[in-house]
């Protein structure tokens, strides 16, 4: 339960540092890197593929080598 909350807690206070520093560079003159880093760098977040699976529990890949035995075949004609 504890670590639920760390994590939530988390989660929590880096969006709120995230939309500051977003915030200030829309609405601030004075903004600098420091807000301008923070906020790419957590929409750099974003764009990690959080929602991958290994290969041999996701549906409908290739045995390994598989691509390998398929080239060879090509170049055999």
């Amino acid at each position: 339960m504890a670590g639920r909350i760390a994590r939530w807690g988390a989660v929590l206070g880096l969006g709120a540092l995230w939309w500051w520093a977003v915030a200030r560079l829309v609405l601030a003159s004075g903004a600098g890197v420091l807000e301008g880093t923070v906020a790419a760098g957590g929409w750099g977040l974003s764009l990690l593929p959080v929602h991958c699976v290994p290969k041999a529990r996701a549906e409908g890949t290739l045995a390994a080598g598989r691509w390998r035995q398929a080239w060879r075949v090509w170049l055999r004609g």
